[in-house]
């Protein structure tokens, strides 16, 4: 008699079976939701403060400068327009192609944080080498070696005066310097520029820098930007 309860106990009805399905059913999907939940906020940047944005590295405007319109000359020997750096995010470096070390470090530093960057980013992002010696970068010679360190990157050069001033409104200093053989060289700055989709400029990377640190505050900056 025992057994026979038991077994009458034990035996589900079909509706039972079917709530008791249903149950689990939506136990697995709320697991999965907030799985998903987790993986995406994970996956988001994070976003700092300016002191924070400083730590890792870059500096933020207060307010984003305008730039002046300007026409240099692309690798390419296309003219090369301010309002070519609108719709998109672009970071500038200043350098040349003689330089012996600045420069291909931190061409070597701009691949890495590129390559770190994910496919979308990367369509939204160009990076811009702008010569500081035109007389002697000429745009075959800048496309040749930019293309060294990435396929994707980018080289201006032209009139000496409009660099010049180009790189004053981005605070980014250089100077000829007379080397003892009659030859010369070229002292300028190692930040790295970031203009925001507006055309405007938006922030600074200081030097040296770190790919990751990079990473870190461009996706803060771009996620924080209200275009």
């Amino acid at each position: 008699m025992d057994k026979l309860t038991t077994a009458a106990q034990n035996a589900k009805t079909p509706q039972q079976q079917r709530g008791i399905l249903i149950t689990v059913v939506v136990s697995v999907l709320f697991i999965c939701a907030v799985l998903l939940g987790f993986l995406h906020k994970m996956g988001q940047p994070r976003v700092l403060t300016d002191s924070e944005l400083r730590a890792n590295g870059a500096v933020k405007l207060t307010r984003p400068r305008i730039i002046d319109n300007f026409e240099l000359l692309s690798d390419s020997g296309e003219p090369f327009h301010t309002s070519a750096l609108a719709g998109h995010w672009t970071l500038v470096f200043f350098g040349f192609t003689h330089c012996p070390d600045v420069c291909p470090t931190t061409l070597a530093t701009l691949n890495q944080f590129y390559q770190m960057l994910d496919a979308d980013t990367r369509k939204q992002t160009d990076i811009l080498l702008v010569s500081v010696d035109p007389k002697r970068d000429r745009p075959q010679q800048l496309r040749d070696y930019v293309r060294y360190f990435n396929k994707d990157f980018r080289g201006l050069t032209g009139e000496f005066i409009t660099i010049k001033r180009f790189a004053n409104q981005l605070n980014v200093p250089f100077n000829k310097v007379p080397l003892d053989d009659g030859d010369y060289s070229v002292d300028h700055g190692a930040q790295i520029v970031l203009i925001n989709p507006r055309g405007h400029y938006q922030a600074f990377f200081k030097a040296p820098q770190d790919p990751a640190k990079m990473k870190l505050t461009y996706r803060s900056m771009r996620a924080t930007f209200s275009g």
